[in-house]
């Protein structure tokens, strides 16, 4: 069931990944990521599907991972998981989206509902989980199809460019905090202040915890302060700990910069009993697995969230004004939002607006 509908659309296709120096290409034979926006053909959704037109979808720093081919994608590929939208079209079967809902689809994009972690409820680490803008085609074109079951209401009073960044960067960021068993007021430290970073300010701030963000510089300490940190620190790793130390340690060390030295020296920086969240792709990073015992610390990640909890970080969000930073760009310019994104300018996170 639709409405009209195009028989084709566009799409910002990269028909083969890039190879930077930054995942291993020798200077001089580098592939930079490239993009053209072709026509392709609409497909009308079958079972268990819902075809959603995009109004806003975000570039994440993962996508820059996806299409260098480094997490499993086919090419020619569409890349996008921060998608907000309206429902096109629906199958005769769908009993509960209707055409012209505003939804969204986030990194998870759908779960098989029979393997061992679907059945206790663990969605999120489904053996057959369908991935947003990985293992099927994402949200950067004017279509694009999702899986009913991990489809996002999203409120049609938000800005769909503001939230479509939350899909992905808020939800991770949420729901891995409200998931760390930090008691209230206690001391959480962001590391970083950059698309995770500054909505990790944000969300941590309003559920209660004493925030301390870390920077490189002294660049983003006012920032950072209005974003709801009660206080700034940078410096070499080393001093960063030595200032946490002097707060008693952090109960959570939530690192969002992509430094592996960095993870690893901030271990040292934690309460005892704290944890450190890795919420960035940092790579390969060693702990100390001596304090890991005598001092009760914990090393965690999170992945994003299921569509429940992406509506109740935009929820939370809507409630108390977590503000996420964007950069707009048409869908013309899919090149220059990707560059930006790939090169660490963007403040803070790039979306396409339709």
């Amino acid at each position: 069931m639709s409405n009209s509908l195009p028989s084709t659309f566009k799409a910002a296709v990269v028909d083969q990944p890039g190879n930077t120096q930054a995942y291993g290409a020798k200077p001089g034979e580098e592939t930079p990521v490239t993009f053209t926006l072709k026509d392709v053909p609409l497909k009308q959704p079958t079972h268990g599907q819902v075809l959603v037109k995009v109004i806003a979808s975000g570039i994440c720093g993962s996508d820059v991972h996806i299409l260098n081919g480094h997490v499993g994608a086919q090419f020619p590929h569409v890349s996008g998981h921060e998608i907000i939208g309206e429902i096109a079209a629906i199958p005769e079967t769908e009993d509960h989206w209707k055409i012209g809902d505003r939804v969204g689809g986030g990194w998870h994009g759908g779960h098989c509902n029979f393997c061992t972690q679907c059945k206790r409820g663990q969605f999120l680490l489904c053996q057959n989980e369908a991935i947003n803008g990985v293992t099927m085609w994402g949200g950067l074109a004017q279509y694009v199809l999702l899986r009913r079951e991990a489809v996002v209401s999203v409120p049609k009073d938000v800005d769909p460019a503001a939230y479509a960044p939350i899909l992905c960067a808020g939800v991770t960021v949420f729901n891995g905090l409200r998931n760390m068993n930090v008691r209230h007021g206690g001391i959480v430290a962001i590391a970083g202040v950059g698309g995770l970073g500054h909505l990790a300010i944000q969300y941590a701030a309003n559920m209660g915890y004493r925030v301390v963000a870390i920077g490189r510089s002294a660049a983003k300490r006012e920032e950072s302060l209005k974003l709801g940190a009660k206080s700034y620190i940078y410096g070499t790793p080393e001093e960063n700990v030595e200032e946490l130390k002097k707060l008693g340690g952090a109960d959570c060390i939530v690192v969002t910069a992509n430094s592996p030295n960095l993870t690893t020296k901030l271990q040292a920086g934690l309460a005892k009993g704290g944890t450190l969240l890795v919420l960035a792709i940092v790579g390969a990073a060693s702990f100390d697995s001596g304090s890991l015992i005598t001092q009760q610390h914990a090393v965690r990640g999170w992945p994003a969230g299921s569509s429940i909890d992406s509506e109740e970080a935009i929820e939370f969000a809507k409630e108390f004004g977590v503000n996420c930073i964007i950069q707009k760009f048409p869908l013309d310019k899919i090149q220059e939002a990707y560059d930006i994104v790939d090169s660490g300018k963007v403040r803070y996170r790039s979306v396409i607006v339709m």
